[in-house]
This record gives structure tokens, C-alpha cells and sequence, in this order.
């Protein structure tokens, strides 16, 4: 019964704190736009970054990341009050950290209508694998600077993802791995229309270093 509970207050907790559409409030709060009108239509950090400017999206990026990190870490609280198994502890966090993604996509506070997940994403994987989420970064850092799709990046260190985690942790658990490869398939599948656009060469741009 402890452990139903604490599923159920997993996927709860996880779903709620991806919910927060930080694109959307802060559109709303300080352009009295909604975010998911303009640009790419898309409740994320990069469209942000386009519509409202390099203040704006910086702040979002990290609300969103924050998000994750916290999804993915707040279910080891757990072991003050409860006597849980390590791999139950690491079943809540992924069930928590899948769930914030979920949010994120499909937040009950903006209408189901959000981002596609990679800053949240982002903040799973530091909050499960900093090491990882460190190398996946430093890939997309380096794509994107060099291509300037924003989306580019995120697909390639996406893709890569279930290969960096098993590099730098080998002792890793069968079902983390599988959550790896469910992640990855994710946020690849958010960007099926990127990835048609970059085919038909006209994704958009962006410079990160243009004032």
C-alpha cells in the first residue's frame, strides 16, 4: 500500500511541477502575448528566446530546467520518513522525472499545451546523471553553435543520450536504461516536424552570440 502511495504521489508531484508553462506566464506576465501565438506556436525556452528576447528566454530556460532537476530528485525525501529499496528509490525518480516531462508537454495549466521537453529533459538527466548530463550538454552546445539549429542539437544529443549514460556509468540498472532509450525516443518524436524541416532546409536559425 506504501509503495502504491508513493507512486501515485510520484507521477502527482512530477506531472504538476512539469505542468508549469513558464514560457506562457512569462509571456503573458510581461508581453501580454501568448508565447504559443508566435514564433514556432511552441511554450519553450528557444521560442522564447526568439519572441521575447534574450532576458526572457534565459529565464525560462532555467525555470524549465529547474523543473526537471526537482522532479527528478524530490522522491529521495522519501527515505526520511520511509525504509525503501534503492531500485524502488530509483522507480520513483524516473516515474517522477517521466512525468515532469509529460507536464511539460502537456501542462494541465495552460491548456495541454506546452514545450517540447528539452530544457526539462535537461534537468532530469542532471538531477539523474550529471556527469551524462554534462557530455549530452557540451553536444548540443557544440552542434548548435556550429549549425545554429537549435533543434539540430537537441536531436543529436537526444540520440546519443542511452550511449553516454552506459559510457560513464556501466553498473547502471536495466530499467534506467530502458528510461534512457523511452527519453530519447521522446524528445526525438517532439521534433518530428524539425526534423522534416531540416530535410526540406528550412528549419529556423538562431545565433547565440547575435545581440
Amino acid at each position: 500500500m506504501i509503495e502504491f502511495t508513493l507512486v501515485i504521489f510520484s507521477i502527482l508531484i512530477g506531472y504538476l511541477l512539469g505542468s508549469i508553462p513558464t514560457a506562457v506566464w512569462i509571456g503573458r506576465r510581461f508581453q501580454k502575448i501568448d508565447i504559443r501565438e508566435y514564433g514556432s506556436k511552441n511554450a519553450g525556452a528557444t521560442n522564447t528566446f526568439r519572441v521575447l528576447g534574450k532576458k526572457a528566454g534565459i529565464v525560462v530556460l532555467i525555470v524549465d530546467v529547474v523543473k526537471g532537476i526537482l522532479a527528478s530528485i524530490f522522491p529521495i525525501l522519501f527515505n526520511d520518513f520511509f525504509e525503501i529499496s534503492y531500485a524502488f528509490l530509483i522507480c520513483l525518480r524516473l516515474i517522477s522525472s517521466i512525468f515532469s516531462m509529460i507536464g511539460h508537454v502537456l501542462p494541465i495549466f495552460a491548456q495541454f499545451r506546452g514545450g517540447k521537453g528539452v530544457a526539462t529533459s535537461l534537468g532530469v538527466l542532471i538531477g539523474l546523471q550529471p556527469l551524462a548530463a554534462l557530455i549530452c550538454f557540451s553536444l548540443f552546445l557544440f552542434i548548435f553553435i556550429v549549425s545554429k539549429y537549435v533543434s539540430l542539437g537537441a536531436i543529436a544529443s537526444a540520440s546519443f543520450y542511452p550511449f553516454i549514460v552506459y559510457m560513464v556509468d556501466s553498473k547502471v540498472l536495466f530499467f534506467e536504461m530502458i528510461f534512457t532509450v523511452l527519453m530519447s525516443i521522446a524528445v526525438i518524436f517532439t521534433h518530428r516536424k524539425n526534423i522534416l524541416r531540416l530535410i526540406k532546409g528550412n528549419e529556423n536559425k538562431m545565433n547565440l552570440f547575435k545581440r
